[in-house]
C-alpha cells in the first residue's frame, strides 16, 4: 500500500529572505562601486562567514570560545601557502577554491584542537580555548618558515591564465568571490541548525544533564560541531588571504578571537542572522571610523557596552522587537514616545562625541591647532564658551531621556503586554 500523499506549503517568508539576500549580495558593489567601498563590503563578507562560524560554537552550543581565530588563521596560512605554490608551479589549483583549502586546514585543526577543549564545557572551555590561542600564537613567532615571522606570509592572488575574463586583479571580482563563498557558507550554516546535530547542541546548549540522561555524549555533540565550525572559519580565512594577499601572526592572535566575539554580541548570538548584522557594524566601525577620529577604539567599547546593557540581545533584538511590534499594527501606539526619547538620545550622542574630540585635541593634539572641524562647523577647543555649550547639551539631553524612558518603557510594556495576549487567543 502507497504513502498517502502529503501537501507541504511552501514557507514563502523563507524564499523572500533568501532571495532578497541573493539580489542584495549581487546589487551591493553595483550600488556601493568605489574602490573603497569594494574593499568595505569584502570585509564585510569575510568576517559574515567568520562570525557565522562563531555563533556555531556560542549561539547554537553555548560554547565561549575566545581562541575561533586559530581556525581562522591557520586555514589563513594553508591557503596563501597553497597560492604561493601555485605560483610556483608545483601546484595546480582554481584560486576560486583556495578557500575550501583553508576550510580543509581549519577543520583539520578543529579535530585536533577540539577534542581537547570540548572535554570540558562552560567557564573551563573558554579558559582552554584562551591557552590554545597563546600557544598558537607563540608558535607562529617561533616557527618563521611557515608563519613567516613578524612579515608574516604575502602573495599574489593573480595567478596563471584569465578563466572567462577572471583574474582576480579587479576588487570587483574578489568581492563577488567572496559574496559566492558568502552565499554557500550561510546556506550551509543555515542547513546545520536544521539537522539533528543542530538540535542537539541546542539541547545541550540548555540542558546538558538531560541530554546525557537520554543517552547522548555531550562532548561528541560539541566536538562535532566545533570540527564543523573550524570548517567554516577556515574559508573565512582562506578567503581573507585572497583579499587582503597577506597572512601574518595577528591572524592566530587573540586579538582576533576578541573581535569576532565583539561583532557576534553587537549583532546578536541568539539570532541566525545576527553576526552578519555584527559584521557589518564591526567592520564599519573598526575601518570607517578610524579614518575619521584616532578615539575609534573609545567608541566601539563604549558602543558595545550600551548594547550589552541595554539590547543584550544585540541589535538583532532590536529590530525583531519592532518587527513584532509592527506586524501586530501597534508600532503607531510607541512610535510618538519613541521618535522623541531617540532624537533625545541622539543629541546627547552628539554632545558626548563632540566633547571627547574636543578633549582628545586638547590633550593629545595640543602641539596643533586648536581648532577642529565637526558637523561642518569649526569650533574652538580653547574656548570655554564652547565647553560650556557642550556640556549643558550633554546634561540637559541625559535629563530629557531620562524622563522620556519612563514613557517609553511604560508603553512598550503595554504594547507587548497585548501582543503576548493575542498570541495565547491565537493558540487557545
Amino acid at each position: 500500500m502507497s504513502k498517502p500523499l502529503i501537501f507541504k506549503p511552501i514557507n514563502l517568508a523563507r524564499w523572500i529572505i533568501w532571495s532578497s539576500f541573493v539580489i542584495l549580495l549581487v546589487l551591493a558593489p553595483l550600488i556601493f562601486s568605489s574602490g573603497g567601498s569594494l574593499s568595505l563590503l569584502s570585509q564585510m563578507g569575510t568576517v559574515m562567514i567568520f562570525g557565522l562560524s562563531f555563533n556555531m560554537l556560542l549561539g547554537q552550543g553555548g560554547m565561549l570560545s575566545f581562541g575561533h581565530a586559530v581556525y581562522s588563521g591557520l586555514g589563513a596560512f594553508f591557503a596563501i601557502h597553497a597560492m604561493n605554490m601555485v605560483a610556483a608551479g608545483s601546484l595546480h589549483f582554481p584560486i576560486t577554491l583556495i578557500p575550501l583549502i583553508g576550510g580543509i586546514a581549519g577543520m583539520c585543526f578543529g579535530v585536533l584542537f577540539g577534542y581537547v577543549t570540548t572535554k570540558k564545557s562552560g567557564t573551563t572551555f573558554s579558559m582552554i580555548t584562551l591557552g590554545m590561542v597563546e600557544l598558537v600564537f607563540a608558535c607562529s613567532l617561533m616557527f618563521p618558515s611557515f608563519f613567516g615571522g613578524e612579515g608574516g606570509i604575502s602573495t599574489n592572488r593573480v595567478i596563471g591564465q584569465p578563466f572567462l575574463g577572471i583574474t582576480y586583479g579587479p576588487q570587483i571580482q574578489v568581492y563577488y568571490l567572496i559574496a559566492f563563498w558568502l552565499l554557500i557558507s550561510t546556506i550551509g550554516m543555515y542547513a546545520f541548525t536544521q539537522t539533528p546535530l543542530g538540535r542537539i547542541v541546542n539541547a545541550v546548549r540548555d540542558n546538558p544533564e538531560r541530554v546525557e540522561f537520554i543517552g547522548y555524549d555531550t562532548q561528541w555533540v560539541r566536538y562535532m560541531t566545533l570540527i564543523l565550525s573550524a570548517f567554516f572559519a577556515g574559508i573565512a580565512g582562506g578567503l581573507s588571504a585572497i583579499n587582503f594577499e597577506i597572512v601574518t601572526a595577528e591572524n592566530v592572535s587573540a586579538v582576533r578571537s576578541g573581535a569576532v566575539l565583539l561583532f557576534t554580541f553587537i549583532g546578536g548570538v541568539g539570532f541566525f542572522f545576527g553576526p552578519m548584522i555584527g559584521a557589518i557594524f564591526g567592520v564599519f566601525l573598526t575601518v570607517m571610523l578610524s579614518d575619521l577620529t584616532k578615539a575609534w577604539q573609545l567608541y566601539l567599547g563604549v558602543f558595545f557596552i550600551l548594547i550589552v546593557m541595554y539590547a543584550p540581545g544585540g541589535v538583532a533584538s532590536i529590530l525583531m522587537m519592532n518587527l513584532r511590534v509592527a506586524k501586530f499594527g501597534l508600532f503607531k501606539r510607541v512610535w510618538p514616545s519613541m521618535w522623541k526619547l531617540v532624537l533625545a538620545a541622539a543629541v546627547t550622542a552628539a554632545a558626548v562625541i563632540l566633547a571627547i574630540e574636543m578633549l582628545y585635541q586638547r590633550t593629545l593634539e595640543a602641539t596643533q591647532s586648536a581648532v577642529i572641524e565637526m558637523f561642518g562647523i569649526s569650533i574652538d577647543t580653547a574656548s570655554g564658551v564652547w565647553w560650556a555649550m557642550t556640556m549643558l547639551v550633554i546634561a540637559l539631553g541625559i535629563l530629557a531621556c531620562t524622563r522620556l524612558k519612563g514613557g517609553f518603557s511604560q508603553h512598550w510594556g503595554e504594547v507587548n503586554t497585548e501582543i503576548e495576549e493575542q498570541m495565547r487567543r491565537a493558540q487557545a
